[in-house]
């Protein structure tokens, strides 16, 4: 017997391709404070990340989406973890916090205590990874982008990254270190130690070099 396609067999063969195709995208959660935030806007590191899918054609494969929240901590991602990334059954979990930790010590008296820091750190991680998803972190960059270890707060983003660089290297998880990264480049282009303007706008927040910097560090360890 001759097996006849129908018009209506057909789209819904086009229904179930076309489903197949979604379902095979990877689901991408950057996780964050206010610098995640603002990397989804026109021009932030996500977006740049977004249009580099686009133009190599591989919008099909990836879906991004922010998940950062201007002025969290640690402790802030643990407490919305479930809603705001878990919810979303994600592939791979991009982590980026510490800054705020770290800076809100001396701007407020809020920051989070080192041993605190890892005991948080540790429990979003493990969380996410009891999920399923893959997860990448990301080392805290700059609070001030002069090279020479004479910004107020270096001595604890230097601490709080050492412990994400061993953490991360203790439990094999993927590391982007934005750290190293941030004071590599400022080493080079930095030469008259100014306190902004290199890879960000107010000594925190990424300019259009530094989200592209960013951008380009992320993207090698997702692809």
């Amino acid at each position: 017997m001759r097996f006849k396609i129908t018009p209506y067999l057909l789209i819904v063969a086009s229904i179930c391709c076309l489903s197949f195709v979604q379902d095979g995208k990877k689901k991408i959660v950057f996780f964050g404070d206010s610098i995640t935030e603002l990397g989804v806007k026109k021009g932030g590191y996500i977006d740049l990340l977004n249009n580099r899918i686009a133009n190599n054609g591989q919008s099909n494969q990836y879906e991004l989406l922010g998940a950062g929240i201007g002025g969290n901590k640690i402790y802030d991602l643990y407490l919305r973890l479930e809603k705001d990334v878990l919810n979303k059954n994600p592939d791979v979990v991009v982590v980026w916090v510490g800054v705020n930790d770290v800076w809100h010590k001396s701007m407020m008296g809020t920051g989070t205590d080192y041993d605190k820091f890892g005991l948080f750190y540790d429990a979003v991680v493990q969380k996410m990874q009891a999920k399923g998803a893959k997860v990448i972190l990301v080392t805290p960059a700059v609070i001030g982008e002069r090279n020479d270890q004479s910004n107020p707060q270096d001595g604890e983003l230097n601490l709080y990254s050492n412990w994400i660089r061993q953490y991360a290297a203790q439990k094999n998880i993927a590391l982007v270190d934005c750290r190293k990264l941030f004071l590599d480049y400022s080493a080079k282009n930095n030469l008259k130690q100014v306190d902004m303007g290199i890879l960000t706008y107010d000594r925190v927040h990424l300019n259009d070099a530094g989200n592209q910097l960013v951008a380009d560090a992320i993207w090698e360890a997702i692809k």
